[in-house]
């Protein structure tokens, strides 16, 4: 076992550290590094540095170094106020247990100056080796703290010097730009104070959001961590007002989670995995101090056991949202930045068995984390995937290492929006088409590609869909079509272009034109129709948490509001959008907050449904600015990519087909 720890030393003798336990990778994915026996003072001095000016927002809590622990007294830890006195250097130490006992490389910080390079070499296993200014040979962080002596009256601010980027000083300046000067109601005033209580701090500084903020909540179970999903609202609230620093520590921070051990009856997942949640903990030190530690989650403690497909996918989305709108693209050039992409990447990317090009999964892997029927190829699983790997494809550095990771995604972006267009999409012609399918065929160029039987077809399906608009069926697999209308997915496949341009406007019309079945008293569905009587039975396993039209069966979650704005806003739909936010806006202030709604219109509040949910407030705060400032929406959306529909990897002349079906998608967006 490798174990990584950081060490800060100051006048005052506090120290900070973040303990990792890894298994077959180190903290940024990086080969272990052997190292020889020796003190701090006679290690070489490295220049992998830079300078970071932090200037944070969030005052009550002075800056702090990223990626580390704090020890606390106990009257720092019961008024959460750290009171840190730093000298003039600071050491940051690498540890390596091994057999033997213990190795320790230092470094004395010395110098803002630095260059990196990477050279990365992909074998046949696709693993990297990543040097870095002196290959194999790699130096520890270097943090240098500089703050003024205790006694100064406070006028002078702690300076921090991280090694990492070029140029971050002054990125919540530029954010600020985008930031709207009018004057918010009193619902954003309040919605903007619940949210600032709900951030989570680690060393001083905000990493995060909790789940749910609620006071009188004694029974929180896993709702007072900080998911990865549930903080992608918040994180664009804070960037769309110009308040960057959160959001840069909590992609950094989940990012060093990454590379965990983490481990299920003695089996552990592949490479690249991201923690569902992480939490931060308080842990009793001698001399009544404490030090914080953070404790991820990455489906061991969940219900059922599922790893969270969804996390590296927001992940990625959310990285690519941040240099948007702040401007800070050296975060993503970082070097382990572009390795934990790639992780990511080369996770979803390994070849199976599956003959499909979209994301095999488990029930729960996503935001409906429990047993709903949606295991196989769900569409929000598929449209959060083309997603990441758009965004991917704009932020991976394009070198010999990369190449083929490029090209794999560009494939894969290819084969993936034709097959979503193709097979999962709905409309009064498609259903007249699948009500005559024929089956059992047995040929290359069969129209009943997965053989599907027309019985499959549910009545309320029949009478449902308007004439004027379409959607993308919930799930396909060989004789299996889920005709259920799930909403993230499909509001993401018009986000990201996965759905063409006819076929984003066909979903927006559906809404409009079953909005008392989708919206009602409270937007959105997450899903509909709910699953009832014998089929609620069998496919949840009588879940009571997913009764008809409650929680994932049918339950209303405003959260999905910011989304189906973004998708409006794409569309030149936005009255659609103000409607929604217009319902909302009567009801959530004074329900504080929920998470969801039941009944068939989301009339009631949740049953068990946590009030002062943080996605909510978020979700509500980043629709309401993306209304009044339409024109941010388009630093988080995608617009068609011609180039995609070109891309064959057919190899027809070789395989002896006639024909290759990839032009009816083409067909589709230009006539």
């Amino acid at each position: 076992m490798i174990s990584l720890s950081f060490l800060c030393h100051s006048a005052m003798k506090p120290s900070c550290r973040i303990m990792s336990s890894i298994r077959k990778s180190t903290l940024f994915g990086f080969s272990p590094v052997k190292i020889h026996n020796g003190s701090s003072k006679n290690a070489k001095v490295s220049k992998f540095c830079v300078n970071y000016e932090r200037k944070s927002q969030y005052h009550t809590y002075p800056g702090r170094v990223l990626g580390f622990g704090s020890v606390l007294s106990d009257t720092q830890k019961a008024f959460k106020v750290p009171n840190w006195s730093f000298g003039q250097s600071g050491v940051v130490s690498r540890s390596f247990s091994t057999r033997g006992g213990c190795v320790i490389a230092g470094i004395e910080s010395q110098g803002r100056e630095f260059s990196t390079s990477v050279e990365t070499r992909v074998n046949e296993n696709n693993f990297e080796r990543i040097y870095v200014q002196g290959g194999v040979n790699v130096k520890p962080l270097v943090v240098e703290r500089i703050d003024k002596d205790e006694n100064v009256l406070g006028e002078e601010q702690s300076r921090i010097e991280v090694a990492t980027d070029e140029n971050v000083e002054g990125v919540d300046e530029q954010a600020k730009v985008l930031s709207s000067e009018r004057e918010f109601s009193d619902i954003e005033k309040e919605a903007w104070r619940l949210l600032r209580e709900s951030i989570v701090t680690y060393c001083g500084s905000p990493v995060g959001t909790v789940a749910a903020n609620d006071p009188n909540d004694k029974l929180p179970l896993n709702y007072d961590q900080v998911f990865i999903r549930d903080f992608v609202p918040s994180a664009l609230a804070f960037l769309l007002k110009g308040e960057g620093e959160i959001v840069r520590n909590f992609l950094l921070h989940t990012l060093q989670l990454q590379s965990w051990e983490k481990t299920v009856d003695c089996y552990s997942p592949g490479q690249g995995l991201m923690p569902a949640s992480f939490k931060v903990r308080t842990v009793p030190l001698d001399e009544n101090k404490f030090e914080e530690v953070l404790d991820p989650d990455f489906g061991e403690s969940a219900i059922g056991r599922v790893a969270p497909v969804d996390s590296g996918l927001w992940w990625i989305i959310l990285l690519r949202a941040y240099g948007k709108i702040t401007g800070d693209y050296g975060l993503q050039e970082r070097v382990d930045v572009q390795t934990g992409l790639k992780m990511i990447l080369n996770l979803c990317l390994t070849d199976g068995f599956d003959m499909f090009p979209s994301l095999l999964v488990t029930d729960g892997s996503c935001m409906i984390d429990r047993r709903m029927g949606i295991h196989g190829h769900p569409l929000e699983i598929q449209a959060l995937f083309y997603s990441a790997l758009r965004c991917s494809r704009e932020m991976l550095a394009v070198n010999d290492g990369s190449k083929n990771l490029v090209r794999a995604i560009n494939n894969r972006l290819s084969a993936l929006s034709f097959h979503i267009r193709e097979y999962y999409w709905v409309d009064m012609r498609k259903m007249n088409e699948i009500y005559r399918y024929k089956t059992e065929e047995y040929s290359t160029e069969a129209t009943n590609k997965f053989n599907i039987y027309p019985d499959q077809i549910p009545l309320w399906l029949m009478d449902w869909i308007p004439e004027e608009g379409g959607y993308f069926i919930g799930n396909l697999q060989p004789a299996h079509m889920d005709f259920r209308f799930f909403t993230l997915g499909n509001l993401w496949s018009i986000v990201s272009s996965l759905g063409t341009p006819k076929q984003n406007e066909a979903i927006l019309n559906l809404v409009e034109a079953k909005w008392d079945d989708l919206v009602g008293h409270m937007p959105l569905k997450i899903c509909y129709p709910a699953l009832e009587y014998e089929e609620w039975r069998i496919i949840t396993g009588s879940d009571p948490k997913n009764t008809p039209w409650s929680y994932h069966n049918g339950g209303s979650w405003p959260t999905l509001l910011w989304q189906f704005t973004l998708a409006c806003i794409k569309m030149g739909r936005t009255e659609l959008a103000e409607k929604a936010v217009a319902l909302a806006e009567k009801r959530l202030r004074a329900d504080r907050w929920p998470e969801y709604y039941d009944t068939r219109t989301g009339k009631f509040i949740g049953k068990q449904s946590r009030l002062h949910q943080t996605w909510t407030i978020a979700g509500f705060l980043t629709t309401k600015m993306l209304v009044q400032n339409p024109e941010k929406a388009a630093l988080l959306f995608w617009e068609e990519d011609y180039e995609l529909l070109e891309i064959c990897v057919c190899a027809l002349s070789k395989s002896g087909r006639k024909k290759c079906s990839r032009g009816a998608a083409k067909s589709q967006i230009l006539v």
